[in-house]
This record gives C-alpha cells, sequence and structure tokens, in this order.
C-alpha cells in the first residue's frame, strides 16, 4: 500500500513496474544488468478519488500520455531497489501535487494609506530631482 496521506492511499497492484536496462555510461554493468526501472500507472483504472485523477489528467505533464498513463524511468542508481525506490517517490511527488488545491486569488484594492503612501514617495523622489537642477538667481 503506498500511502500519499492520511485519506488517501492505493494498493501496489495498481502500479506496474518492469526492469529494462538503464542508457549510457557505466561499462559492462549497463550492459548486463537490467537496473533502470519502468514504471506505469493507470490513473483511470486507479483507486484514487475522483477529484484527485481529474486534477491529474489536467496536469501538463509530458510523463503522462493520451490514455491517462503516467510513464516514469529511474536510472539514476546502480541497483535496482534504489531505481525502484526512486519511482515511488517520484509518483508520490506527483499525486502529492495534486491533493492540496491552491486557493483561487481574489484580486483586491490598494487601500487609502498605501495610495496615500505611494503618492508621497513619488513627491518625495520629485523635490529630489527638482533640487539637483541649477540654482537660478
Amino acid at each position: 500500500m503506498i500511502n500519499f496521506s492520511n485519506s488517501v492511499s492505493i494498493p501496489e497492484q495498481e502500479i506496474e513496474i518492469k526492469f529494462i536496462r538503464a542508457q549510457g555510461a557505466g561499462g559492462q554493468n549497463v550492459n548486463k544488468v537490467a537496473s533502470a526501472v519502468h514504471l506505469r500507472f493507470d490513473i483511470h483504472a486507479s483507486s484514487l478519488p475522483e477529484k484527485i485523477k481529474y486534477r491529474l489528467l489536467t496536469l501538463s505533464d509530458q510523463r503522462i500520455n493520451k490514455e491517462g498513463i503516467l510513464v516514469l524511468k529511474a536510472q539514476q542508481y546502480r541497483s535496482q531497489e534504489k531505481n525502484k525506490e526512486d519511482a515511488v517517490n517520484r509518483l508520490k511527488e506527483i499525486v502529492a501535487k495534486t491533493l492540496h488545491q491552491e486557493k483561487k486569488r481574489r484580486p483586491t484594492r490598494p487601500g487609502k494609506a498605501a495610495k496615500k503612501k505611494r503618492l508621497e514617495g513619488k513627491k518625495q523622489r520629485g523635490n529630489l530631482k527638482v533640487a539637483r537642477k541649477k540654482v537660478q538667481y
């Protein structure tokens, strides 16, 4: 069971993990051992609440394809266990982003004191510039 918060969790059966060969430098280890992790998470088929599914699907994330499957590839470490842990942690981060809905900003107007302070600052700056001019006799 993977817990995202006190109320939201998913069973590990909903996550498909495959081990593949990693890309890049690493010598013989890369050529022989399948240490990279390919994690697939089907958002539509998951047991997440509908609200969180919707937020996940509306994220502008290139790792979520048109079918609603989140695909993560972890190959940073040399061991399968660390790469698997890294992939699951990244999945947790993505879902955690959608758990907290940001409050909608209500536009406000500056108060009287703020307007007065701003105008006084402009007057002071103007007076300073006037004081720099040549004095005429």
